[in-house]
């Protein structure tokens, strides 16, 4: 990537808006479908085939990140990962993204540039390009980020699973979590969830795979196993039961759990951001790839579309709520 000709202690308010854009935008290669890419007033893209999708969301510092627990490229391609991922979750890949930034006047320019890097190197994972954004000034570190995709089959709701699906997961879940409990305890290790929490890894070519293989309903875990888990019992009018003994505790969870005097498997059920995909399948389609039973599709019963775990109603925050 060009390296920019800015002071490396230079802060923003030093080297003003337009210089910042210019060194930002120049590390943001284009792709093929990108007509009008960064410097006019919006960008045309070109969709070959399939459905357009489209969705956004927000990092904000002190409630997403802590700059002293993850240095910047890793909150660019945090940022970048959790967008790429929900097209993902629609059974799409992502071809575009833009990225607005809202900054305080004595942040680093070098902290920015890294942030970018970070943006672009988890874009180029699947192809992306970076394709407009704009720039302010803010007391809070902001990133609000749009990211567009295709589908080239059916887009997979939340809202399609039927009793006698099975529940299946792919990618790997309460790594982040685990990460972020080390840290919060002033800890760096085990070192392997600490990098789970700093930079996830999303099974990007998941998605499109269960689309093809017919998954029923899909989702990007995010919040938390059972709370996501939720999101497509009550879309879809169902019960979900998630089996516990489905899951292969890694080691660093139990190391993490013993030393908290925890039990791992909460990590599971209720951590977020590592962005695995949860979807359900007909009971007679063969799981694909990576994909791993996790439990069944049920009637929703007297309680209503919920989540059960064991068969039993799930007791406490099944994970991550802003309010």
């Amino acid at each position: 990537m060009p390296e920019s000709h800015l002071p490396a202690d230079a802060t923003l308010a030093d080297v003003g808006e337009f210089a910042l854009i210019d060194a930002v935008t120049a590390l943001f290669e284009q792709g093929e479908q990108v007509l009008v890419g960064p410097g006019d007033d919006a960008a045309v893209l070109r969709i070959k085939t399939g459905h357009a999708v489209v969705s956004t969301d927000l990092v904000v510092e002190g409630r997403h990140f802590r700059r002293d627990w993850v240095p910047a490229a890793d909150v660019g391609a945090r940022a970048a990962a959790q967008n790429i991922s929900d097209i993902n979750a629609m059974g799409g890949s992502a071809t575009s993204l833009t990225l607005g930034l809202a900054l305080p006047g004595d942040l680093e320019v070098a902290w920015v540039l890294d942030f970018a890097r970070g943006f672009a190197e988890e874009c180029a994972k699947v192809g992306a390009s970076v394709v407009g954004g704009d720039i302010t000034r803010s007391e809070t570190l902001v990133a609000a980020v749009t990211v567009i995709g295709a589908c080239t089959v059916s887009p997979v709701l939340r809202s399609g699973a039927e009793p006698g699906d099975v529940l299946a997961l792919c990618g790997r879940q309460g790594w982040a979590a685990g990460g972020l409990a080390v840290l919060g305890r002033g800890f760096r290790s085990p070192r392997v969830l600490v990098e789970a929490y700093r930079r996830p890894v999303p099974p990007y070519a998941a998605g499109a795979v269960a689309a093809e293989a017919g998954a029923s309903a899909m989702i990007d875990v995010s919040d938390g196993l059972v709370a996501d888990a939720t999101h497509i019992a009550v879309a879809s009018g169902v019960r979900l039961d998630i089996e516990t003994a489905a899951f292969e505790v890694p080691e660093p969870l139990h190391a993490v759990s013993a030393a908290l005097g925890a039990d791992p498997i909460q990590f599971i059920l209720t951590g977020g951001e590592d962005h695995p995909l949860l979807a359900c399948f007909p009971a007679d389609v063969d799981l694909p790839g990576d994909w791993t039973r996790i439990g069944t599709v049920l009637e929703a019963d007297g309680a209503g579309p919920r989540v059960t775990v064991d068969g039993e109603p799930f007791e406490g925050a099944g994970g991550w709520t802003h309010f």
